[in-house]
């Protein structure tokens, strides 16, 4: 009786000592596994950023910003500091009312230093001539609001011909020759949200296509 039981005690244990090293090890494992799991960062998320941006925009007052998002375009303007020639040149066209009536366009607003980068003589006889204002104006609306991941690109605009843009992310300039200057324009505050439109204020004044 002893030799038989002998060798079914060896097997007994042998076997036990085997399903305990494999719990062990599986036990080791999943540990490492959670521990693995708990110490690596989770996986960056990122989305467009629905804010302005660009240097410029430090030159806005963030209560102008708060204000201006609900107020159309033209009527907005009139609160940037950076904007009082624009506002100027929209008056003197008599196009307040038609800017604050249009519906999501895009606008490429000439800053203060866009306007007095134009040899005086060539901007005071664009001011004093309607017809040449209004179609130097109307080229910088663009029909459709863009955000910035649809600005690049050959864009149609509301005097009846194109302005061209180039750039991605938070950079975007025109090419000299679209310029009354003929210095390219950069954005240098983008993305500005009004009632009726979105802003990317630009420091050139843009040339109409069939402008001399």
């Amino acid at each position: 009786m002893k030799r038989t039981l002998w060798p079914v005690a060896l097997v007994t244990a042998a076997l036990t000592a085997a399903l305990t090293a494999c719990t062990s090890d599986e036990g080791s494992s999943a540990s490492g596994s959670t521990s693995a799991a708990e110490s690596s960062p989770a996986a960056p998320t990122s989305a467009p950023s629905d804010r302005p941006f660009g240097a410029g925009c430090a030159q806005i007052p963030a209560e102008s910003l708060a204000g201006m998002a609900t107020a159309p375009v033209a009527t907005a303007a009139a609160s940037n500091p950076l904007l009082t020639m624009l506002v100027r040149a929209v008056t003197a066209a008599d196009l307040t009312d038609s800017l604050d009536s249009q519906q999501d366009v895009t606008v490429l607003a000439p800053a203060d230093a866009a306007f007095q980068a134009v040899p005086a003589d060539t901007l005071d006889a664009a001011l004093a001539d309607v017809p040449q204002l209004t179609a130097i104006l109307t080229h910088h609306v663009v029909q459709g609001r863009l955000a910035p991941d649809r600005l690049a690109g050959a864009q149609t605009t509301l005097n009846n011909d194109t302005v061209t843009i180039e750039g991605s992310g938070e950079n975007f300039t025109i090419s000299g020759d679209q310029t009354l200057t003929g210095q390219p324009a950069t954005v240098i505050c983008g993305n500005v949200q009004k009632a009726n439109a979105t802003v990317y204020v630009i420091d050139q004044v843009l040339k109409p296509q069939n402008a001399g």
